[in-house]
């Protein structure tokens, strides 16, 4: 009986051991299911945005070692809703390109301390515009009337963009990254919180505590949320802001960077930055 006794306790451990090198996905209410992950021949991608019209993902690759250094070595990738890529370099010429929106057939992205914008169906850059003051711009939102706004991490602020000039929107936050314009309100995500501009331009807070560096934010229906942290984790944030944990890939170091989500197939799009895939998962 002891020697059974040992090899039941000896397997429990085991299987113990090996469930922590696999990334952890929630059981619980809302999960993650995946579904495929992309070739490792990205270039340290940062940013993912789903356009439905023309069915396809484009990836932004910061490419080096720096992911804040204007080396010229950044661009924009595509990427099947397969998983397979269809250009590594789509539009190249870029510095350290981050998030990115859609509006009317352009492509912005925020690149560093510009927005630079691309014509959709022929892949040029068709304008750049040096944003005044920015220090490291990082995700992108784009409202309904075309009016884009932008995170500057290291500025600590918040830039709307419209009729080719910027100005800010939101100053002394902590380190803003994720940006979203939902129903005709705007998010932001900054150093672990999530938070909702009002009318006088305070913020409300709707959840915090997600270490790691939040990222990228996405709806998923009414008023719930994803939200990535960038070190590794993926959050479903509530209507009444509890939260929950749907992926864990810290111990793998895997990150997690600013996600895209098509709301048709309840498809989230990780960025793996580091890694250089892109892993696709249904939200369930």
């Amino acid at each position: 009986m002891k020697h059974h006794l040992l090899l039941f306790l000896s397997l429990i451990a085991l299987a113990a051991c090996n469930s922590s090198k696999a990334p952890k996905v929630a059981d619980q209410e809302h999960q993650l299911v995946p579904k495929w992950e992309t070739d490792s021949l990205l270039k340290v991608p940062e940013s993912v945005l789903f356009d439905k019209a023309n069915q396809v993902l484009y990836v932004s690759n910061v490419d080096g070692t720096d992911p804040w250094a204007a080396d010229g070595k950044g661009s924009i990738g595509k990427v099947g809703l397969d998983g397979k890529i269809i250009a590594v370099d789509w539009v190249s010429g870029l510095d350290a390109p981050k998030g990115m929106g859609m509006y009317n057939g352009k492509l912005y992205v925020a690149d560093l301390t510009k927005l630079v914008i691309i014509d959709i169906p022929s892949g040029k850059i068709e304008k750049t515009f040096p944003i005044e003051g920015a220090e490291g711009l990082n995700d992108i939102s784009i409202d309904d009337k075309g009016i884009v706004y932008i995170s500057d991490t290291k500025g600590k602020k918040v830039y709307r963009f419209q009729n080719d000039r910027a100005e800010v929107l939101l100053k002394d936050l902590k380190g803003p990254n994720g940006v979203l314009m939902h129903d005709n309100s705007f998010y932001v995500l900054d150093d672990g919180g999530m938070y909702k501009m009002n009318a006088d331009s305070s913020l409300t807070k709707i959840a915090d505590g997600m270490e790691g560096g939040t990222d990228g934010i996405e709806n998923v229906q009414g008023n719930e949320f994803i939200v990535s942290a960038w070190e590794g984790a993926i959050w479903y944030i509530n209507a009444d802001g509890t939260k929950k944990v749907l992926l864990d890939t810290k111990a793998q170091k895997k990150n997690t960077a600013d996600i895209g989500y098509d709301p048709a197939t309840k498809t989230v799009y990780v960025p793996t930055f580091w890694k250089n895939t892109v892993v696709a998962y249904e939200v369930r």
